[in-house]
Parts: C-alpha cells; sequence; structure tokens
C-alpha cells in the first residue's frame, strides 16, 4: 500500500510516499507495521517568518498555496514509484493529511488538496492527527517493532504530554502541560534574548558555549500530580535576564535549557516507576533538543529499556509521520468522510489513567 501523505499544519509545506507492507495489511498488528519512507520533501519557510519572531498564520496560509504543487510533484519523483509525476499519482492507494491540530489557513490548504486528489484519483482519502504523526515518526523505516507497553513524551510548540502506549492506537495520558508547552517557553525565551527564529534551536546552540550550572531557574512541581508548568520558569528567566545584564545571553540560555529537560526527565522517571514500561520514545519539534535526547538515553540505560529517539530530521513537522499514520488508521478504521474538516485543537484518543 502507497500513500501520499501532505503536512500543512503550521509553516511546513511538506509531501511524502510512504509504503506499508502487506504483512500489516493482512495481520492488522502492531509486529507488522513497518512503514517506509520512499520519500519525504519539506519546503521550509523560516526565512519568510524569521523576521516577524514567529508565524505569521495568513503569510504561512499563502506560502502553502505557493509550495503545494511543487512539494507533492517532488515527493512523487523522488519515490520512483513510476517515470512520471502522472503516472506516479496511478501507483498511490491512498492519500493522508493532517487535519488537526494547527493553523486553520494553513491546514485548509492541505485538507483541500488532498481532498481533491482523493476524488479525481477516486482513492480513499484519511484525515490525520498530528499528534500520533509525531509519535510514530519513531517507527518510521525500522525492521524490529518496538516492544510495548512504552513511555512517550510528545514535547512540541504546541504541546507537551506524557503517555502509556499499551498497544498502536491506544494511548493513555499520565501527564501534561497545564499552561504553556515546552516548545512554546523555548521560543519565547529565544525572542526576548534576541537569539532568532526558531527558538528551540537558536537555544540548544547558545547553551553549548554557556554554564548550565551557573544559574539555577525554578522547576515547577505541582502537588499529588505529574503534570508540567513552564510559565513560571519563563517569567523566571526574563525577569533574571533584565535584572543581570552582565550575564551573558550564553549562560542564561544554558540554565533554562536545563531547567526544561531537569523538569522532563524527572516527570519521565516518575512514570517510569509507576508504569513499568519496556521502551521510552520522544517525539515532537522539541526531541530535537541535544540535551533532552542525551538525557533520554541515559535515563532509559539506567532502567534497562530501549530508547526510540527519530532522527532529527523526524522530529520537525514533515509528511513521512503523517504517512504513516495515514496507512495505520485506513488499515484500522477506515477511510476518511469526504465532508472531514479541519481542527484547530484536536487532542489524542486518549483514555485517562
Amino acid at each position: 500500500m502507497n500513500v501520499l501523505a501532505i503536512e500543512t499544519s503550521c509553516d511546513e509545506t511538506a509531501a511524502a510516499v510512504i509504503n506499508i507492507d502487506d504483512g500489516y495489511k493482512l495481520n492488522q498488528t502492531f509486529d507488522n507495521f513497518f512503514p517506509k519512507t520512499l520519500s519525504s520533501v519539506i519546503s521550509s519557510q523560516i526565512d519568510i517568518h524569521a523576521k516577524y519572531g514567529g508565524v505569521v498564520p495568513e503569510v504561512a496560509s499563502r506560502a502553502h498555496l505557493e509550495n503545494i504543487n511543487y512539494v507533492i510533484d517532488e515527493a512523487l519523483i523522488q519515490s520512483q514509484l513510476a517515470a512520471t509525476v502522472t503516472d506516479s499519482f496511478k501507483k498511490i492507494d491512498v492519500i493522508g493529511v493532517t487535519h488537526g491540530p494547527g493553523l486553520l489557513g494553513s491546514l485548509m490548504v492541505g485538507v483541500s488538496y488532498a481532498k481533491a486528489l482523493a476524488y479525481g484519483l477516486n482513492i480513499p482519502y484519511v484525515g490525520v492527527n498530528h499528534l500520533e504523526g509525531h509519535l510514530l515518526a519513531s517507527f518510521l523505516d525500522r525492521n524490529v517493532p518496538p516492544a510495548l507497553p512504552a513511555l512517550v513524551l510528545l514535547v512540541s510548540g504546541g504541546h507537551t504530554i506524557l503517555l502509556n502506549m499499551t498497544e498502536l492506537g491506544q494511548y493513555h495520558l499520565i501527564a501534561q502541560t497545564v499552561d504553556d508547552a515546552a516548545g512554546e517557553a523555548f521560543d519565547k525565551i529565544a525572542r526576548y534574548l534576541d537569539l532568532g527564529f526558531p527558538g528551540g534551536p537558536a537555544i540548544d546552540k547558545a547553551a553549548q558555549s554557556g554554564d548550565q550550572d551557573k544559574i539555577r531557574f525554578p522547576r515547577a512541581e505541582i502537588k499529588n500530580s505529574l503534570n508540567l508548568s513552564f510559565s513560571g520558569l519563563k517569567t523566571a528567566v526574563i525577569r533574571y535576564a533584565k535584572d543581570n545584564l552582565d550575564v551573558s545571553t550564553d549562560d542564561i540560555s544554558a540554565g533554562f535549557q536545563k531547567a526544561v529537560v531537569d523538569m522532563l526527565i524527572t516527570r519521565m522517571e516518575a512514570s517510569i516507576k509507576l508504569y513499568n514500561p519496556k521502551t521510552v520514545i520522544i517525539g515532537g519539534g522539541v526531541a530535537a533538543n541535544s540535551q533532552l535526547r542525551q538525557a533520554t538515553e541515559s535515563l532509559a540505560n539506567q532502567y534497562g529499556l530501549e530508547a526510540i529517539i527519530p532522527l532529527r530530521k523526524d522530529c520537525t513537522d514533515n509528511a513521512a509521520m503523517i504517512g504513516a499514520v495515514a496507512g495505520f488508521r485506513f488499515v484500522k478504521d477506515g477511510p476518511s468522510e469526504i465532508t472531514d474538516t479541519v481542527f484547530s485543537a484536536l487532542p489524542l484518543n486518549y483514555a485517562n489513567l
């Protein structure tokens, strides 16, 4: 089964072709789910939005309109399904697209295009939850299924969530942020420190030259809960920077990054003790952070668990992860209705523990 996937939830116009092995189609078990990336193309809008210090929704939507034709054609060419784009379309079995969460205008571009393709080609259409895409990004191009249950940390600009995954598609909520997401805090601190956009990579780079132990910023704790809070940390960093102009931006970045990673790892360790997972998984844009990746690997090793950490290119928004979900959901749930719409907020289908 070949899936053409489209991702336009924020400021990346992306398309990919994913192959789902026939073994999964026949048996529908996690042990047979091996999505293979045939192509993955991303057109970034970072340079467009950098001068504004963040993503401008209307500008993002217009850029998607300009880029989507090229990105899809290029993904089909790189997939080598056929010699031409037209013949490649004939090899596609399913169209998958992010329908939420995200910026409504941006989502509408991708969903409208995907529906038109599905209708014109007379093939199924599947709307995909972007968060589930980040979760399955770690499974792309693997040859061995991860051991379950798995502790999953999804951490990005819009979400910070801890889950217990008992089966593929079965997610149980452990904890989440009660205010800012970790990625949002990275962006806001980077903007205040004038480090540039996007904030996560800028903070990570500056922290490499800083002393992470010079400044100890507060780590929020919520009584009788594993939930997270980054709003107070963000405020503390900004106040410190205002009152200590002689302290280097690198040291402030390092201290802030260490505080964020410490809070995430502390919650992950507590969750390991409570739920006894066999695997630890991270996903989302902040999963590209070098310190979080190292700390996750160390934590997993400490408890004798496998750590599944996606390649950095698969942490940021991409269509390959959307294709993996589309293939899984199509086999499990069937196609989406052509009347499917877009969602600015769309939680994962999880159960509370």
